[in-house]
């Protein structure tokens, strides 16, 4: 674990010095909109770093909107001014891998408003979705195994159904962690998996039911638990 840790360090180390020297390129080279950047082996030869280090971090500074990549063109600055795009990157730099509690947090807030959503807009191939994963999920606990993922499959069947594409992107970007969190918190003790059967299925009859108001009521019992164990943790 923690050479696996140190490794994560070190590239976000790489990672961030190739995103500062894109940006002091862009602002020496006075890039504006839409202006192309140089192609990857010219940074990758210019930063003295791997061709994959450098598509990493274009890659990142593409998911932020800052840069955007054309097939067969190349990279381009996107359609922001150099303040923004100077305050953006200073912002990406400062960022840190997201820790168990802000993950929860996140989660929660997500999933309050997704269940809401889901039961306005689900249709009944949504329905079965999220029948199917409480199926899953139900059958692992019964048998006692672990069932972390079926769980979240669940959880992001709801997503799905709330019909908002942003909702449903920010909860498949946490997934990983969470997993990861989830298994080296050991947070789904025996009890807690039991009651999540009945959890899952009162939230699933909400939604079903149409009823936002007690989906949402169902969701925030669902993550009480949850909620107090994260800030049990020392």
């Amino acid at each position: 674990m923690k050479l696996e840790i140190n490794v994560k360090n070190d590239n976000r180390e790489v990672q961030n010095s190739i995103i500062s020297q894109i940006r002091d390129l862009i602002n020496y080279k006075n890039l504006e909109p839409g202006d192309k950047i140089p192609s990857e082996r010219m940074l990758s030869d210019k930063f003295g770093v791997s061709r994959s280090n450098v598509r990493d971090a274009i890659q990142k500074l593409e998911f932020y909107g800052i840069l955007s990549s054309i097939p067969q063109s190349g990279t381009f600055v996107a359609n922001i001014g150099v303040t923004a795009l100077n305050g953006m990157i200073d912002d990406i730099l400062r960022l840190k891998e997201p820790d168990f509690k802000s993950l929860v947090e996140t989660r929660i807030l997500l999933e309050l408003k997704t269940a809401r959503l889901a039961s306005l807009r689900r249709t009944e191939a949504d329905l079965i979705q999220m029948e199917d994963a409480l199926n899953a999920y139900s059958e692992k606990v019964i048998n006692g195994e672990k069932a972390v993922q079926e769980d979240l499959l669940f959880h992001l069947a709801i997503a799905k159904a709330s019909g908002n594409s942003t909702l449903n992107t920010l909860m498949l970007m946490i997934t990983p962690g969470i997993i990861t969190n989830f298994e080296e918190y050991h947070v789904c003790s025996e009890d807690l998996a039991f009651n999540g059967i009945q959890e899952h299925r009162d939230i699933f009859e909400a939604i079903k039911s149409k009823n936002p108001g007690l989906a949402k009521e169902k969701v925030k019992v669902h993550f009480k638990a949850l909620y107090q164990y994260c800030y049990s943790i020392e």
